[in-house]
């Protein structure tokens, strides 16, 4: 299923009003692109971001590594 209606961040009202990330979500994912390259989308489960971004606000060393890589699997 592709996300409909994006959301802009509320930091992007200055400048041109294109250098910002948009979010939408559907039923089981999150979708995650930059306003000036829309046709890019990064699309995760809610779980895993909140992870990712729950790492970066506490500074948890090597997050990305740790939170990427998984056995068996490439990042």
């Amino acid at each position: 299923m592709n996300p409909t209606e994006w959301q802009k961040s509320t930091y992007s009202d200055g400048g041109d009003g294109n250098d910002c990330v948009e979010l939408a979500s559907t039923p089981a994912a999150l979708h995650l692109r930059e306003s000036d390259a829309p046709g890019t989308v990064l699309t995760t489960a809610p779980a895993p971001l909140a992870r990712f971004l729950h790492a970066i606000r506490t500074g948890t060393p090597g997050i990305v590594a740790s939170i990427t890589a998984q056995q068996g699997r490439a990042c």
